[in-house]
């Protein structure tokens, strides 16, 4: 399960900074704060399927 949830934030991470450098590509301020937050959002979901990693051993 929290091998998923690593993925899954792996993925947000990657697909935030794809979405921001297009954003920053086409000048569009919008989706380059869109891409910004998914890729935090992606990296606070990994660090904490790591935290919880580190709790379990």
């Amino acid at each position: 399960m929290a091998v998923e949830k690593k993925a899954k934030g792996k993925m947000e991470e990657a697909a935030g900074k794809t979405k921001e450098a297009v954003g920053r590509t086409v000048g569009n301020e919008r989706m380059t704060a869109e891409g910004q937050a998914k890729k935090s959002k992606g990296a606070a979901r990994q660090a904490k399927e790591k935290t919880k990693d580190i709790f379990k051993h």
